[in-house]
């Protein structure tokens, strides 16, 4: 079972916060040993997530409209912002799934994940703001590396990881995931002393956690 602690964000016993509406790309392609996807390395110094390596993404805008439409323009646009990742079309986007913070952590974000085949040839370059270091890491290798304490993974990520290890090419993933079902997935954090954990609709300890 993979370990899953919660990150470092601030926890709110009042009000739960409303998530800000943000989206990500899984931006993959095929490599020797199967299929890869990139990663980048928030700074540490930021606020939300500082030092974890997640996928591509950030806040909807104001400006990009609401509903679906801007969720992949926000998506397309933060993955050139973080990555200098261009040529992916946000119709080129194929919606994957959909998380949303747990209501006990203080900032939160309801985040449309989406897949996209990177273009030819591309190289990824952070922005040094953001992100600081960026990667391509098959799932597999990076659920290793994060297993042995060298890559900071946050609960999303792991669970996309773990769910693209099980794909052999772009091709295949992208062919099944095709009409996906997408529905909302809220895991909820556990408090047992000063220990807090998180927990996945389905697990123990979720439907009596309340939060």
């Amino acid at each position: 079972m993979i370990e899953r602690p919660t990150t470092t964000e601030a926890l709110n016993h009042g009000q739960p916060s409303v998530p800000r509406q943000s989206a990500c790309v899984i931006l993959l392609r095929d490599g020797d040993e199967g299929i890869e996807v990139l990663l980048v390395r928030r700074n540490p110094d930021q606020r939300f997530m500082g030092g974890f390596w997640v996928f591509p993404g950030g806040a909807v805008d104001a400006g990009e409209g609401e509903g679906e439409a801007a969720h992949r323009a926000a998506a397309v646009r933060e993955l050139e912002e973080e990555a200098g990742v261009t040529g992916v079309a946000p119709d080129g986007l194929m919606k994957y799934s959909r998380w949303i913070t747990p209501e006990l952590i203080e900032i939160r974000f309801d985040t449309q994940f989406f897949l996209a085949r990177a273009p030819d040839g591309v190289a990824a370059r952070v922005d040094g703001t953001e992100c600081v270091d960026a990667r391509w890491t098959t799932p597999r290798r990076a659920l290793e590396d994060h297993a042995g304490g060298a890559l900071p993974l946050v609960v999303p990520t792991l669970r996309h990881l773990d769910e693209l290890s099980c794909f052999a090419t772009v091709g295949e993933l992208l062919r099944r995931a095709r009409g996906r079902d997408v529905q909302p997935v809220q895991p909820k954090v556990v408090l047992t002393g000063q220990a807090a954990r998180i927990v996945l609709p389905g697990e123990p300890g979720y439907d009596s956690s309340g939060w």
